[in-house]
């Protein structure tokens, strides 16, 4: 586990890699930018958030704890998160489609993180986005044969990886910091939203996913896992690991 002297390391030493030639010209077919350019549009979109109310949560949390280094990890994994946005526009720039400024997930979920104020529901919805946007991202990379969105993507992956674990990590000090009946609650009520939440990006980007080689069945097979491999770990160690298990043999 990183301290948040770790995580700042981290995201400023990865701020230096460079995984995207520029030089590439996009070669994605007409047909291709038809299953993916809505969602693509969208996730460009939702990547592009200026973090304020997340840098909010962050900061009355840090004082609570004493950990003022924790808001700069924030605003470096925010500034990652953006840099996604600006590597995304610049691809729709590319094949001449517009940025949309405007998108009805994109709306609910900033009018969402408008009214949140708690650090351990941003940990929690985070965790949630990313562990979908893993497999938006490689569905992303499979629908077409563009080398240049495959770079793109294939940037997006590695950093999306590292900010499960920054986010799964702070999970586990705000989980472990509860009674053991409030864990019994709260283990219910992450695992709902987390699926609730999956469901509901599965049908906002259905075409894009099937379009990637997904079914429905196979979106929610990698969603439980990645449950499993976040949440899960977070809540109920033995569990997942017997879980894993039986999910391996």
């Amino acid at each position: 586990m990183k301290t948040s002297t770790g995580w700042i390391k981290h995201f400023k030493v990865n701020a230096t890699k460079t995984r995207i030639n520029w030089l590439l010209q996009p070669t994605a077919t007409q047909e291709q930018i038809a299953a993916i350019l809505p969602s693509l549009q969208a996730w460009q979109l939702g990547e592009t958030s200026d973090g304020e109310n997340l840098i909010r949560a962050a900061t009355k949390y840090a004082k609570r704890v004493g950990d003022p280094l924790y808001v700069d990890c924030i605003k470096l994994f925010i500034k990652e998160e953006q840099k996604h946005g600006e590597n995304l526009g610049q691809y729709l720039d590319r094949i001449g489609k517009p940025r949309i400024q405007h998108n009805w997930g994109d709306t609910l979920f900033r009018e969402i993180r408008h009214l949140n104020t708690s650090m351990e529901m941003w940990t929690l919805a985070v965790i949630t986005v990313e562990s979908a946007a893993q497999v938006f991202y490689q569905a992303l990379k499979d629908a077409t044969q563009c080398k240049l969105l495959q770079q793109i993507c294939t940037d997006i992956l590695i950093d999306e990886a590292y900010h499960i674990s920054f986010q799964t990590e702070r999970m586990a000090i705000l989980f472990s910091q509860k009674t053991a009946i409030e864990r019994w609650v709260y283990r219910s009520f992450y695992k709902g939203f987390f699926f609730s939440t999956a469901m509901l990006i599965w049908f906002a980007h259905k075409k894009l996913f099937r379009a990637g080689g997904n079914t429905l069945k196979s979106y929610l097979r990698k969603m439980h896992y990645k449950y499993l491999m976040t949440i899960g770990r977070t809540t109920n160690p033995l569990g997942t690991q017997l879980a894993y298990y039986k999910s391996s043999i």
